[in-house]
């Protein structure tokens, strides 16, 4: 049996249409002859919705009972067995109740699909496995049903339910996704227009990924080596050198002529026979491309012309963008074509663009011979020519015939190879002419003069200089080879112990500081601020300053004038107290100095964010207290006013008993508003931290007793377990510790099934008194926990009936005044624990008893 077809209806939140949309197009199947039916589709009371069910077939759903609640789900059996061409399945990631044949519907699905019935379902971005982080970061809520990503890009129809935010918003504030309760809620949190914007553009470029994902397979599968113009890729070479941010720009500009381009920017890490690229000049080039709003890429290559076309041809790209080759004029001649050329004859059907900048060509200049290798090698060059010359010219002397002239040549090449490989260039040189010299007068007829008869000695002159040449070009390639890749593994190294430092916890700023002073032998590295204040500091005589000192009061030593100076930023200094560094120290100082900027932003920004942070904090709270007080206000303020109204009404005659009434109905309101006000006061002089506590023992059995009583909870309805032994006093607030018994009780008692008891038990547990308040309930996820005790959180509840949410942030609040701790726990077998802990007050110990003890 052929398996069956998906579709997937993917949209950005929900309300967006994806469910009606689905309908509408199952109906539009079933006209053309199709047989569809509903799986199963969760209205969420819309009535537009609602209405088109009307004219299809719907498999009834099956009862699952979980801890007492019946739950309605898919059934997958029946589903089966009416075999229908097309199922519309609703909300891919739902999770099933426990006791279903799979734990979720999209497991429903896979079977569906394996059975040859064609599925067509409905899912939002946030639901996606991979996104949970970034849809987190958005809404600030975790999502806890995901659907895996494989499942839905296995798709075989993926589209995009689309409608602008402003829209969505509106259709909520009309009533058309929510009930009207849930309204000002959802509006005010997960629906914000922030959210909702950045959740469309994140199922649209998810969307466009697939698509790209698609191609990709497509041309692959097909052999498609052809660049196929769906939308303009623009790839800049960089090397690190200084014309990257010209090509960037360039490349930029190319890239935003066409709808939907983009930018590429690739870094061959190889050396290109002219300079290694630097990483200070390369991290800036990163962060302009990302600027830009394009991507950076790094690839490991030995051919770059070839590793930069096979890298276009891996994304698709459409534009290649280099630089016109820095090489000098002579180096050009000798090496043959650059870059530049092999890659336009490789690039195919790919477009390059060659680009000038300031730092192409070079003036004509020979090659630099010195450097490379150390004055200790040259010198001993010079001294192995001078030595090994008059010891190779005895020997040969001594052992001379007229036969033995070319073997004389070549033992005097040997010592100019010799030379050459210890001392370079120049010793080679000089030995190549000495050994010249040295062969005319001793060995070449007539002997002991020197004057150049032949041609032919001229030529062998100069092949001593070629041989000579050629050899030191290699030794001193070889060396700076080796000087290079032992001063790349130096800085990773200083690069690793630096990030090593920050990573283990250290202050980073102080670490960078003192992993300086290290790396570079000095006496002294200061960090200033821009109005001179001293922001981290490291000396050869303390290691580093201690946290928290005064880093303004230096001593005489530590404010000596710094050796040298290098910016950090735009607001900082680095100053160097020491021996002057070299070139290629100063090259990687700027890389340090760079990561020095960042953890300089990096800690104004946690400055910031730390003092933004409150702000929002108090924002979201008073959001929250006049969206609560909205309507947990006015309830008992408009019973308090219709009861004294009523009262003071002339134009009705009202018995006694209406009176007595409407003045209990006045007193209830007036009781409860009272009660609102007071929770609110606490809940401020908790956040203050001003809430006055009168700490003294308090027996637990003198505080268990009333809470029960003012609930009016009898054994019917709580279970006492109170530990076998006698259970010492507690020291607490006996009015704050029953306000706590009473909202764990009241929170306990109304999501406990029916019927169901809760558990109050006492014991004592290390010098403390536990209270555990036990229900069977739903319980909470361990990971939102924390959020119950946050006030006006009543963790998605959207019955406003039961008050603002305060009661378990009160409840924290008194606890932790009193010196205990409250913590919520999983009930076995499902539910919640309140674990109230409070300290015990140790027995006194008579003074006969520390006699005898």
């Amino acid at each position: 049996m052929a398996r069956g077809r998906l579709r997937v209806l993917l949209g950005a939140a929900p309300g967006v249409g994806k469910t009606y949309t689905m309908l509408e197009e199952g109906s539009r199947l079933a006209a053309e002859g199709r047989d569809v039916v509903i799986a199963v589709v969760e209205t969420h009371g819309r009535t537009a919705t609602a209405r088109m069910l009307e004219g299809l077939e719907v498999v009834p759903r099956s009862s699952v009972t979980h801890r007492g609640v019946t739950l309605s789900e898919m059934d997958l059996g029946a589903v089966l067995e009416r075999h229908p061409d097309v199922a519309l399945v609703d909300e891919l990631a739902h999770s099933n109740a426990p006791g279903s044949q799979n734990p979720k519907r999209w497991n429903d699905v896979e079977a569906l699909l394996d059975a040859g019935i064609d599925v067509m379902t409905t899912v939002n971005i946030q639901h996606l496995e991979s996104l949970g982080d970034v849809v987190e970061q958005i809404t600030g809520a975790r999502q806890q049903e995901t659907v895996p990503d494989r499942v839905v890009r296995a798709a075989d129809q993926l589209e995009v339910v689309d409608l602008a935010p402003q829209a969505l918003r509106d259709r909520l504030a009309d009533g058309r996704v929510y009930p009207a309760e849930r309204i000002d809620a959802a509006l005010s949190n997960y629906f914000r227009l922030g959210n909702l914007t950045a959740l469309r553009e994140l199922a649209l470029l998810w969307l466009a990924d697939e698509v790209d994902s698609a191609l990709k397979s497509y041309r692959a599968d097909h052999g498609i080596a052809s660049k196929w113009e769906a939308r303009e890729r623009v790839v800049v070479a960089l090397t690190g050198g200084p014309e990257g941010e010209t090509l960037l720009k360039r490349g930029a500009r190319i890239a935003a002529r066409s709808a939907g381009g983009t930018l590429v920017a690739v870094h061959v890490t190889s050396q290109d026979g002219l300079r290694a690229a630097h990483p200070g000049a390369l991290a800036a080039q990163r962060s302009l491309v990302e600027s830009l709003g394009g991507t950076f890429h790094q690839v490991v290559g030995d051919d770059i012309p070839a590793a930069l076309v096979d890298y276009a041809r891996g994304v698709n790209a459409t534009q290649l963008v280099i630089g016109v080759s820095r090489r000098t004029r002579l180096s050009a001649a000798l090496s043959g074509p650059g870059i530049g050329a092999t890659v336009i004859r490789a690039s195919g059907d790919i477009d390059v663009h060659i680009v000038t900048h300031a730092a192409a060509g070079g003036r004509l200049s020979l090659p630099r011979f010195s450097g490379s290798l150390t004055a200790r090698r040259r010198v001993l060059g010079f001294v192995l020519a001078l030595g090994g010359g008059p010891l190779v010219t005895w020997l040969l002397v001594a052992m001379r015939s007229d036969e033995s002239i070319t073997s004389d040549v070549l033992t005097f090449q040997l010592l100019v190879v010799l030379v050459a490989l210890v001392g370079g260039i120049w010793p080679a040189l000089f030995a190549a002419l000495l050994s010249g010299l040295t062969l005319d007068f001793f060995f070449v007829d007539p002997l002991y003069t020197v004057s150049v008869g032949e041609p032919l000695h001229l030529l062998a002159l100069g092949l001593y200089v070629v041989n000579a040449v050629l050899v030191s070009v290699v030794v001193d390639t070889a060396a700076r080879r080796s000087r290079q890749a032992r001063r790349a593994a130096a800085e990773s190294e200083l690069l690793a112990t630096i990030a090593g430092s920050v990573l283990r916890g250290q202050d980073a700023l102080q670490a960078l500081v003192a992993r300086t002073r290290e790396a570079f032998m000095l006496n002294e590295v200061r960090l200033r601020a821009g109005d001179g204040s001293v922001l981290a500091v490291s000396t050869l005589r303390t290691a580093s300053m201690a946290r928290g000192a005064n880093r303004n009061d230096l001593s005489p030593d530590a404010a000596s004038v710094a050796a040298s100076t290098i910016p950090v930023g735009d607001h900082a200094t680095l100053e160097l107290c020491g021996s002057d560094l070299a070139a290629s120290e100063r090259r990687l100082l700027g890389v340090i100095a760079a990561q020095m900027e960042q953890a300089l932003e990096h800690r104004d920004l946690a400055a910031t964010a730390s003092e933004v942070g409150p702000l929002a904090v108090a924002d979201r709270m008073r959001s929250a207290l006049l969206a609560a007080v909205g309507h947990d206000l006015r309830r008992p303020l408009t019973a308090a006013t219709a009861a004294v109204s009523g009262l003071r009404s002339t134009e009705v005659q009202l018995s006694s008993d209406d009176r007595s009434e409407l003045l209990d109905t006045a007193q209830e309101s007036l009781d409860a508003l009272a009660d609102l006000v007071t929770d609110l006061l606490d809940v401020s002089r908790v956040e203050a931290g001003v809430l006055a506590v009168s700490i003294h023992p308090v027996s637990v059995d003198d505080i268990i007793v009333p809470a029960l009583d003012e609930l009016e909870l009898g054994p019917d309805r709580v279970e006492l377990a109170m530990d076998d032994g006698e259970l010492p006093p507690v020291l607490a607030d006996e009015v704050l510790l029953q306000r706590v018994l009473v909202n764990l009780l009241s929170n306990a008692v109304r999501f406990s099934p029916h019927g169901a008891k809760v558990r109050l038990s006492a014991s004592v547990f290390r010098g403390r008194v536990e209270l555990r308040v036990v229900d069977s309930g739903p319980g909470v996820p361990s990971e939102r926990r924390d959020e119950i005790f946050v006030p006006f959180q009543r963790l998605g509840d959207t019955d406003n009936s039961t008050g603002l949410g305060l009661g378990l942030a009160l409840s924290k609040g008194f606890v932790e005044g009193m010196g205990g701790t409250i913590e919520a726990e999983d009930t076995p077998g499902g539910g919640l624990t309140m674990v109230v802990s409070l300290p015990a007050v140790e027995p006194m110990i008579e003074p006969a008893e520390k006699a005898a003890s």
